[in-house]
């Protein structure tokens, strides 16, 4: 038999699997028995021969900074297995949130839910850092994000 798990959570953190692997390796990676022969799946934007979104904003403007954000933020940076997908989307939409970029906290507000991050996770977050990153900043966010969970 073999099993195909195209995401889980395992001890709080998203793993994925992007082929087959045999009841022998399923077991050890859900006993956290060493590393699967699986390879993770690639969490670069965009479906097969479909254009990215860094390459529908600026592909003809910067095609290098579309190959680094394809490439080496969303094709290794969010693929390290130290934090889970969740996670990082939690820090990204924090760091965001206290930078105040609602153009860039859109999208990622969109990605944190899809990471397994719920409404009244981002809502709290949000809240918790009016305290920290100044009301002009959550105020601003909490509009982004209203719009964000109106739209799904």
């Amino acid at each position: 038999m073999t099993h195909m798990a195209i995401q889980e959570q395992l001890e709080g953190k998203t793993v994925d699997w992007m082929e087959k692997v045999s009841d022998e390796q399923y077991g050890a990676a859900a006993m956290g028995q060493g590393p699967s022969s699986a390879a993770p799946a690639r969490s670069v934007p965009g479906a097969a021969g479909q254009p990215t979104p860094a390459q529908r904003l600026i592909g003809d403007v910067s095609p290098k900074l579309v190959e680094l954000t394809d490439n080496v933020l969303f094709g290794d940076v969010w693929e390290r297995p130290e934090l889970s997908k969740r996670d990082r989307s939690l820090a990204t939409v924090s760091a965001l949130i206290a930078m105040n970029r609602p153009d860039q906290l859109r999208s990622h507000l969109v990605r944190a839910r899809e990471n397994g991050v719920t409404r009244e996770e981002l809502i709290e977050a949000i809240t918790h850092l009016a305290f920290y990153a100044g009301w002009p900043s959550a105020m601003t966010a909490i509009s982004v994000a209203k719009d964000v969970f109106q739209e799904k």
